[in-house]
């Protein structure tokens, strides 16, 4: 064998071991990686193709060098398709079953025309050994279906190039590292083809395995040292950027690695420049936010802008590596709709729907809980029950409907004139009650001729028809208990109670302290 010779087959054989090499490390770690399976068989079937060139280059007649060919060409067809289908699973996009059809059905009559050449010459015209050489280099004059089979090949590779480019717009920066990678190793083949085709290359030897080679140790960089939690990065993308949950992923150092666009809505500040930074940094104007991240525990979290508050369920990931943690993932999950549900369903708990304050049951909780906080500050307190004079009397006159308007509007004269600290509630039919910490009975009996006053005062109009209604008080102070302010309450309103009936027998729309 020609030292020339030697050299070159040994670079093609390396090539096969290599793309062999990488077919069985793809197997192990990508076959499950989007474009792994494609690439673990088109580096298979480039080391077929490398072994088989190899052999070709030493054989020494023509005889010999067609029977290599034919085995060359039983592989060879089907790489552009393959490097095609791999990039396109690598995007995270599926190929439709007839465009498959297509993408290898011209592969496989490329393989019969080129077995069947002799009988028709259409792949090559004619096939013999170069005279310009120390050792047998098979000669070709191409046929028209050789340029069918080069176009194939270039609009293969081109059309991955263009779907890998066009990704970069939509990736950050170490994704686009990951295409470029992508990409350069699709433009070797095409260097190397465009070498051979031209008759550029030492002896006429392709040198395309070798190309293929350096091309898929570059795919292979692209697929397992840049890909993120064994995702190829573009499919990773796609649905990390398609989540509703905001999502950010830190290091170990607390170091922002990467984020998605719903977490934008979270942490509006975050941006490409903000990969490598500490979060509490990008924070430090949110150090509510900063504390919650910085504590690690699953919970809650409001954000308010803009008079609009925006709720969020935060979860916590660790990210392990042998056993070792490397990072966490936060996720902040939208959970506004469903605090808002929980406060109407609270609202519709908690409150009278006609009047819109508290019901009794609602009001008797709030009222144990403030008498609480009153007997621990060592405060006091009365209550008043009132009602609406003769109510069963605008039912009967006017509908039911004019009754559910004035009591409304009776509810609301009340509400009007009491302090935040107050609490008032529908105690049943038309009986209201109200709890007045810090008042004595003198300040309760007060409060509640202003709103008697204000009561009678207002003219419901419903319909055309005017309504006058009165209506009358009865005052207790609340008498703290030791322990069960449930009962200090009910006493209360006993006593109430009764000087309400007192109020009633005295010619109602008055008011009367037990």
């Amino acid at each position: 064998m020609a030292e020339e010779l030697f050299v070159y087959v040994v670079m093609i054989v390396a090539a096969g071991v290599l793309s062999l090499l990488l077919s069985l490390f793809s197997y192990v770690k990508l076959r499950n990686a989007p474009g792994g399976s494609q690439y673990m068989v088109v580096t298979l079937l480039s080391a077929v193709f490398s072994f088989s060139y190899a052999f070709e280059l030493m054989s020494t007649t023509l005889k010999e060098i067609k029977f290599w060919l034919g085995i060359e060409y039983l592989v060879m067809p089907f790489l552009p398709g393959f490097i095609l289908f791999m990039c396109v699973e690598y995007i995270g996009r599926k190929i439709k079953r007839p465009f498959l059809y297509v993408l290898f059905g011209i592969p496989l009559v490329t393989v019969f025309t080129h077995h069947t050449n002799e009988l028709h010459h259409l792949y090559y015209a004619s096939v013999g050994l170069r005279k310009d050489t120390p050792f047998p280099v098979v000669d070709f004059e191409y046929g028209p279906f050789f340029y069918v089979h080069a176009l194939y090949l270039f609009l293969c590779l081109s059309i991955s190039i263009v779907i890998l480019l066009l990704q970069l717009r939509k990736s950050l920066l170490r994704f686009r590292l990951q295409i470029l990678t992508m990409v350069a190793g699709l433009l070797m083949p095409i260097v190397a083809n465009h070498f051979y085709l031209n008759d550029l290359s030492p002896y006429g030897i392709d040198l395309g395995p070798v190309s293929m080679s350096i091309s898929f140790i570059l795919h292979g960089l692209a697929l397992f040292s840049f890909q993120m939690f064994h995702v190829a990065p573009i499919a990773r993308e796609k649905v990390f950027e398609s989540m509703l949950e905001g999502v950010v992923v830190l290091n170990q150092h607390g170091e922002i690695i990467d984020y998605n666009k719903a977490m934008l809505e979270v942490i509006p500040m975050l941006n490409s420049f903000s990969i490598g930074r500490q979060i509490e940094k990008i924070l430090s104007e949110d150090q509510k936010l900063a504390a919650l991240i910085r504590r690690g525990e699953e919970c809650d979290y409001e954000r308010i802008e803009e008079n609009r508050n925006t709720y969020y369920q935060v979860r916590f990931s660790p990210v392990l590596k042998n056993a070792s943690n490397i990072g966490t993932i936060i996720t902040f999950v939208n959970i506004t709709e469903r605090v808002e549900m929980q406060k109407k369903l609270h609202q519709l708990a908690s409150y009278d729907g006609l009047t819109n304050i508290y019901n009794r049951t609602f009001f008797m909780h709030q009222s144990v809980n403030k008498l609480k906080f009153i007997k621990q500050k060592g405060g006091y307190a009365s209550l008043i029950m009132f009602d609406i004079d003769h109510f069963k009397q605008i039912n009967d006159t006017y509908g039911h409907e004019a009754g559910d308007i004035v009591l409304a509007n009776v509810a609301q004269l009340a509400k009007s004139s009491l302090e935040p600290q107050d609490i008032i509630g529908r105690y049943g039919g038309e009986e209201f009650i109200i709890l007045l910490p810090g008042k004595n009975v003198k300040e309760a009996s007060e409060l509640a001729n202003i709103i008697r006053i204000s009561i009678a005062e207002s003219l419901a109009h419903i319909h055309g028809q005017t309504i006058y209604v009165t209506s009358s008080f009865g005052i207790s102070p609340v008498l703290l208990a030791q322990s069960d302010q449930k009962e200090a309450i009910k006493l209360a309103i006993r006593k109430a109670d009764h000087a309400l009936y007192t109020a009633k027998n005295n010619g109602r729309n008055n008011v009367q302290s037990f």
